[in-house]
């Protein structure tokens, strides 16, 4: 699964690295390309609503290969567009069958692990979208590098996606009941056992999508999530897709641009593991504790790039550069635990698709809004106007955390009391 959605992020992740390219060869500003992904965010998360309970309703597995095939097609038939409509129209196909990777992999994540590993592995498996933004960002460089062209950044990768398809459509299971009858990873009990798990098998919900999601929303821990979810997803995708073009705008070289907006994913990856891994051992029934105080970083680094980016005529590029990665390490890290360890904590695997649906879907609604607004307002105001805005949203993300891990807290004296 976690080779799987890197190949996602090699057909995902090549789009903000054509940014630069299809600029210059179509006259495009940062408003119109915003259209592009305007649009494909937003049909990403409505995929999310839909996909997330079809994933617990017909599989992990088979949700997840039907997403790879569609991004597959997708990418080959954008590389033959010449209109900015064309662009967003398969572009959204392109988002929506994208849309079925990660809830396929949280549910089948959910039914290989014991929840008191959640944070570690979830951390683990976390990398596939950090590290696959590396890689798909280092991939497509590489191809400008050559000379190839944008087109080729949609043709190469879904080559790749195609034999990594056919690996793992014959590796993966979607549980271990798949190959040993019986056993039973993936289930809570006491003290590790997911906050609706009880309530699911109350009302013999399980595979329900329905009674899942009234009783995940029943949740004030849930509801909360949801806010944190809207507004780190905000702010990551105006990095997910802007970096590059950023860095060309201000003033480096497109393929230098490409290669060092790596950083970002891959400092990120760092934060991610370190997140999982301390949140399991150190702080299991709040991991949100860790979250809000990795997120104060995210503010100050933010705040810091506002103000070099602030005079075009002397500007620090390199420092720019590791500020965005240092951006990566603090977001992404408490970014990934909204769908990821939370999800399992939460619903457990019986309930993982549906609850990383609901969670991507708000978000990426809010990433919807973030990434044309951020184009047009680079447009209008500049870079540093922007980075100043995502910097109060980040004051905004670390306060929802913080409330968060009140809500633990406070669930975790009731669960002691109780016991």
């Amino acid at each position: 699964m976690l080779v799987g959605y890197i190949g996602y992020y090699l057909c995902r992740k090549n789009l903000s690295a054509a940014f630069p390219l299809m600029s210059e060869d179509f006259g495009y500003t940062n408003s119109e390309l915003g259209l592009i992904a305007l649009s494909s965010e937003i049909v990403y998360a409505i995929g999310k609503f839909i996909n997330g309970p079809l994933g617990d309703k017909i599989g992990g597995k088979k949700i997840f290969l039907l997403g790879m095939l569609g991004a597959i097609v997708s990418n080959v038939a954008f590389s033959f567009g010449e209109h900015l409509i064309y662009f967003v129209v398969v572009w959204s196909i392109a988002r929506y069958f994208l849309s079925m990777g990660w809830g396929g992999l949280a549910k089948v994540i959910g039914g290989w692990y014991e929840p008191e590993k959640n944070g570690t592995v979830m951390g683990a498996i976390s990398i596939s979208f950090q590290f696959g933004g590396v890689i798909a960002t280092l991939f497509a460089g590489y191809l400008v590098s050559l000379g190839l062209g944008w087109r080729a950044i949609f043709i190469y990768p879904p080559i790749v996606l195609t034999v990594i398809l056919i690996w793992s459509f014959f590796a993966s299971k979607d549980s271990p009941q798949d190959i040993v009858p019986g056993t039973d990873f993936g289930k809570g009990s006491g003290e590790t056992k997911s906050l609706v798990e009880s309530e699911l098998q109350h009302e013999h919900a399980q595979h329900q999508p329905t009674k899942i999601i009234r009783s995940l929303l029943k949740m004030p821990i849930y509801r909360q999530l949801l806010v944190f979810s809207f507004l780190t997803t905000f702010l990551r995708s105006i990095f997910f897709f802007w970096t590059p073009k950023l860095l060309v705008d201000l003033g480096m070289g497109t393929t230098n641009a490409i290669l060092k907006s790596a950083l970002f994913p891959l400092l990120g990856s760092l934060g991610t593991i370190l997140l999982g891994w301390y949140t399991d051992k150190y702080g299991k029934n709040d991991r949100a504790k860790a979250m809000w105080i990795m997120l104060t970083g995210l503010v100050v680094s933010l705040v810091w790039v506002g103000w070099l980016s602030s005079d075009l005529n002397n500007i620090n590029k390199d420092l720019i550069v590791v500020l965005t990665g240092l951006c990566g390490f603090f977001l992404l890290g408490p970014y990934s635990m909204s769908s990821g360890s939370l999800t399992l904590d939460i619903a457990g695997a019986e309930a993982a698709g549906s609850c990383t649906g609901i969670i991507d879907g708000l978000g990426y609604l809010g990433g919807a809004l973030a990434v044309w607004s951020a184009g047009k307002l680079s447009d209008v105001l500049g870079w540093s106007q922007v980075f100043y805005f995502l910097a109060v949203c980040a004051v905004l993300a670390t306060l929802a955390a913080y409330f968060m891990s009140r809500e633990f807290q406070r669930i975790a004296i009731a669960r002691r009391e109780h016991a």
